[in-house]
């Protein structure tokens, strides 16, 4: 495999994390996931969103940061793979969607003098999925405070990763999950890894499962 730091991105129950899993299983990588169940302010956040989308969003910032920090202090990150559930770079795009435009100024600020101190994936994977199957996936997690997620909320994200993925200029891999099942189905999850034996430029590519 070409690429040893792999990002898995995509909305809201568009399965990151499992294949994330998969791929860290498959090529004996380190895996970083995202703590959201360790995080006080998500459920809040459901609730609340006008009181605790700031404290929320920083201390996603926080978290992330200080878990991609450690994996750079240890030097695993250049000396075996690495896979995470996240691209950094969506703290700005959940940021820019859920803060008001005096918070996201601060926010920004604060998000501009870390960034550089990290690295950048080699390659990151994008699950574009329906909104049905967003809502199916969501459901059939069961974490009680994603159940009432508004759809228009998960359109907004849709759309602003779309956005973040076409206009930066990462090697992006853009997959139709709405055709694919990497869990369920051998085959999409062959295709994928030998996708991941080919080189791409920097830009976006869309990879079609079938």
């Amino acid at each position: 495999m070409k690429y040893k730091f792999i990002t898995v991105e995509g909305n809201i129950g568009a399965g990151k994390t499992t294949l994330a899993q998969m791929l860290q299983k498959e090529f004996g990588a380190n895996l970083i996931l995202e703590q959201y169940a360790d995080n006080p302010f998500l459920p809040k956040f459901y609730v609340n969103k006008d009181k605790y989308s700031f404290p929320l969003e920083l201390s996603f910032l926080a978290e992330r940061y200080k878990q991609l920090k450690h994996m750079l202090n240890t030097g695993d990150l250049f000396h075996q793979y690495l896979i995470s559930d996240y691209l950094f770079l969506k703290s700005k795009l959940f940021a820019r969607v859920n803060l008001y435009e005096d918070e996201y100024k601060l926010y920004e600020t604060i998000f501009d003098i870390i960034y550089p101190n990290l690295p950048e994936p080699d390659l990151v994977i994008y699950l574009h999925a329906p909104l049905s199957r967003l809502k199916k996936n969501i459901t059939q997690r069961n974490r009680t405070y994603e159940q009432n997620i508004p759809d228009d909320y998960l359109i907004d994200l849709q759309n602003a990763y779309l956005q973040l993925i076409k206009s930066n200029k990462f090697r992006s891999l853009i997959i139709d999950t709405s055709q694919a099942d990497f869990l369920n189905n051998p085959s999409h999850f062959q295709q994928l890894l030998k996708a991941l034996e080919q080189d791409y430029e920097y830009g976006w590519h869309y990879v079609p499962i079938s």
